[in-house]
């Protein structure tokens, strides 16, 4: 071991306080993102007395398939009330705060180098654990109490700062999907006096989605977009390139491109020659856990499709607000009876395209310009929040990976 490192078992020690009189009732377990979750685990007829007590400022983690997982399910309790974890998972704490600070001996336990570090040395046992004995060999380098609890203050700034972006995005979210259902579901936009319509006796008329007002009519997508098919290819991903979009990195919202697979040029041009992608495009996938999923493209970064996608080019409405309708529920029942009855969910082209919304007949009065206005500048807003929040868990990361070369 490097001379500026030292053992993690000379600054930790396990704790093994067990529910014996059934006092607690909180049971959670530790995801593979490092967060602690509500147990989704049957405990009926569960002898819940052996299980560990876990308090404010203890770890919780579990060692036994972490090579498999090539990542360490552990994660710092901070709630006052006490919980449980299973029999499974090992409860630590630090021997002394003024030595090693919890904060700091998390943030050094996220570190990708350690998750691979873990996985490394349990590479000797067949599920790809490892024993408490070897996770306490685990090496961590340790500057001065004042050193770490700097870094763990300027660290909790930036942890700060992307809930902060989190919630504001959930908030615009929110709003944008507020607003549709005013319009397009419930048709209390504003009349020619300035009231809700259909709640004031504006006239409706019968549609093939039910009553929609006067003066509206029901579209499919292929009448308001093109749709684009995928390659039905499989790819020879790469270290370094250009980021190919699989069905597992779409999901509901913003398109996040932080972990999608890379492909050399040759193939990213291959994979790009039915559609360039631009700021607007809408991509879809067609199977698998993420079917019936819509992600929005905020940016102009390149990136090309990826089996079992498609994407949407909005050619006569404005890309934030189809978006929105596509994200709607009413889409969302309109693609599950696409697929009733059906052993494998896929979402053919030509289901896409006949997807229907409701909209006026022309956009070209000015109470819909207003509205399409409206969605532009919240989707500007969060395309603004996604992207600071993009650069902050960059900054995260990297100030993550310096923990191996801070100074005192």
């Amino acid at each position: 071991m490097k001379s500026n490192y030292s053992k993690l078992g000379e600054y930790i020690k396990e704790i093994n306080t067990r529910n014996s009189d059934l006092s607690v009732k909180k049971l959670i377990g530790v995801s593979m993102e490092k967060t602690f979750i509500s147990s989704v685990a049957n405990v009926v007829g569960t002898d819940m007395s052996v299980y560990k007590i876990l308090k404010k400022g203890q770890f919780a983690c579990k060692l036994m398939s972490v090579g498999r997982d090539e990542k360490l399910p552990v994660d710092l309790y901070k709630e006052k009330e006490d919980a449980i974890v299973s029999s499974a998972y090992y409860v630590f704490e630090t021997v002394d705060e003024n030595i090693l600070s919890s904060e700091y001996l998390f943030m050094w336990l996220c570190r990708p180098e350690n998750d691979r570090y873990i996985g490394y040395i349990s590479g000797g046992d067949v599920r790809g654990g490892i024993s408490w004995e070897t996770f306490c060999e685990t090496p961590i380098r340790m500057p001065s109490i004042n050193k770490q609890r700097e870094i763990v203050k300027e660290y909790n700034v930036i942890l700060n700062r992307i809930a902060y972006n989190l919630q504001l995005i959930q908030k615009l979210e929110e709003t944008t999907l507020a607003i549709y259902k005013q319009w397009f579901v419930d048709f209390e936009f504003p009349d020619v006096n300035g009231k809700p319509y259909k709640s004031n006796g504006g006239e409706m008329v019968e549609s093939e989605l039910g009553e929609i007002p006067k003066g509206w009519e029901v579209k499919t997508i292929d009448k308001i977009g093109k749709v684009v098919d995928s390659l039905h290819k499989t790819p020879e991903y790469s270290s370094t390139g250009l980021p190919m979009i699989r069905v597992t990195d779409i999901s509901p919202g913003f398109l996040n491109l932080s972990k999608a697979m890379l492909v050399d040029e040759i193939v990213f041009n291959e994979f790009s020659k039915n559609h360039k992608s631009s700021k607007g495009d809408i991509i879809v996938s067609r199977v698998g856990a993420t079917f019936g999923e819509f992600s929005y493209a905020y940016t102009n970064e390149k990136f090309c499709l990826g089996q079992n996608t498609a994407v949407i080019i909005p050619k006569s409405l404005e890309s934030s607000l189809l978006f929105t309708a596509l994200s709607s529920p009413e889409i969302k029942e309109q693609i599950n009876q696409k697929v009733v009855g059906s052993a494998y969910s896929t979402l053919s082209l030509k289901d896409i395209r006949n997807l229907k919304i409701i909209l006026p007949e022309s956009k070209l009065n000015n109470t819909f310009l207003e509205v399409s206005n409206k969605f532009n500048v919240l989707f500007e807003y969060q395309g603004f929040c996604h992207q600071e929040l993009s650069a902050l868990t960059k900054i995260k990361s990297l100030l993550l990976s310096k923990l191996a070369t801070v100074e005192d």
